[in-house]
């Protein structure tokens, strides 16, 4: 019996040994092949990384080799620096580096990317590179090389001793291994090199490309968590004894410091508020209540928005795009100065479609928003500019409004709202030169308001 029983089972558990073998391998085979194409994949990016790092190098050298007079080249350098400073942000993200600190070197190539791009699109020949933007570049020049030769360092080690990018993922990944890997020390040697720059060294295009809201910005006397308690009851309407009321302070070591209050609601929702310490101006207010249904229209939603912000001396704002969600409308409004729109100086505001409360209001834009006393006067007429539009584009609406060109600085623009290619768009043309100053797409959820 037994002898019978083993002559079936034996070549059955075979059959099984031999397939378990040829799964495994199959399996290990598969692991090496996702691993060498993830390895490739990682030497390809780091080469690449290294050969656009040397481009760029020589393209910064190039560009200050050129005369003063030459616009033309030191555009097109300029461009090529944007374009591969672009391309070496794009290879780092493919590298197994989150692990590793390298947000000096990211934020190092943003601000070059930066700086070349908004330098590059102004009028060279109006506003030619000033003494301080050519000693921007130099000490750009002189960042690269010195980037460029750790770079080289940790090239020369990859290509003589074939390391490998799997390793570097791996000592990373562990929390307590040492991590004396040549990649990983080159990298962070790569991550100081790019941190030793100077911030006060970035010229005047950089500067208002990465401005930073600061309370620098702000008029007004420091206030205290009391002062700040005292201006969210009178927001709220309430009265500050008796409510329970909590004042956190937040960010006291950064440019903007501020605090937060916080106010319980009969039913369990709370409300949130943000102040700035200088000058007691409120950023963000949200009352975070279930809004469960809908009974308000659209006009009886905005004039209780329109009301809201009269009520709280927001004065000459206007609607201009609004959308709906969980029952809440929520309107864009602009300051108006003379009937131009002035589209930095704007708030948002949040209705709930229920009962017509405000619950929620943002309000940093106004606050930082430079305020200007007049829009100035169009030199071109609408009819003008009008003529250097697409002639497939179809106006639905037009004003004149104010924007934001690349430098951050205010500009006068005709609007024109309307369609092409099925789609909605704002074309801002310049009312000095009548050139297309700006254009961007309407979202069909962001629905603009033209009176």
């Amino acid at each position: 019996m037994y002898a019978r029983l083993s002559s079936i089972m034996f070549p059955i558990a075979t059959i099984l040994f031999i397939g378990a073998i040829v799964w495994g391998y199959q399996e290990h085979q598969e692991k090496n092949s996702v691993l060498i194409k993830a390895e490739n994949q990682y030497q390809r990016a780091f080469h690449d990384l290294s050969h656009n790092m040397g481009r760029l190098h020589e393209q910064l050298g190039q560009s200050l080799a050129v005369s003063s007079a030459s616009q033309g080249m030191q555009r097109k350098g300029l461009v090529n620096v944007w374009r591969l400073t672009s391309q070496a942000q794009s290879e780092i993200n493919q590298l197994p580096l989150s692990l590793l600190p390298f947000d000096k070197a990211e934020e190092f190539l943003t601000r070059v990317s930066s700086f070349a791009y908004r330098t590059a699109v102004r009028d060279l020949t109006k506003q030619p590179l000033s003494p301080e933007e050519m000693k921007t570049m130099k000490s750009l020049y002189k960042t690269a090389e010195s980037v460029n030769s750790e770079l080289g360092k940790v090239q020369d080690a990859v290509i003589a001793d074939r390391l490998r990018w799997m390793d570097v993922e791996v000592a990373m990944a562990s929390e307590n291994g040492p991590q004396d890997n040549m990649i990983i020390d080159g990298f962070k040697e790569v991550d100081k090199q790019m941190g030793a720059y100077p911030e006060n060294d970035w010229g005047p295009s950089a500067l208002s490309a990465d401005r930073k809201r600061s309370e620098a910005e702000l008029d007004g006397q420091n206030m205290t968590g009391e002062q700040v308690k005292k201006l969210a009851m009178e927001f709220l309407g309430k009265q500050a004894n008796g409510v329970e009321a909590k004042v956190t302070e937040d960010g006291s070591k950064t440019d903007l410091p501020a605090y937060t209050v916080t106010v319980k609601e009969q039913g369990g929702a709370n409300i949130q508020m943000d102040y700035t310490r200088k000058g007691g101006k409120i950023l963000w207010f949200m009352n975070t209540r279930e809004v469960k249904t809908r009974k308000l229209n659209f006009d009886t939603a905005r004039n209780k928005g329109s009301q809201f912000l009269v009520r709280h001396n927001y004065k000459d704002m206007t609607p201009i795009t609004y959308d709906e969600y969980d029952h809440v409308a929520v309107f864009t409004y602009a300051h108006t100065i003379d009937g131009v729109k002035i589209y930095p100086d704007k708030v948002t505001v949040r209705v709930a479609l229920d009962n017509g409360d405000v619950v929620g209001l943002q309000a940093s834009d106004h606050v930082f928003a430079q305020k200007l006393l007049t829009p100035g006067k169009a030199k071109i007429t609408k009819e003008k500019a009008q003529e250097g539009l697409n002639p497939d584009f179809k106006i639905e609406g037009y004003s004149l409004a104010v924007i934001e060109d690349d430098m951050r600085k205010p500009i006068l623009c005709h609007e024109f709202l309307g369609k092409i290619n099925k789609h909605q768009y704002r074309i801002y043309m310049s009312a000095e030169t009548g050139l297309e100053e700006s254009i961007e797409e309407v979202p069909d959820s962001a629905k603009t308001i033209y009176k």
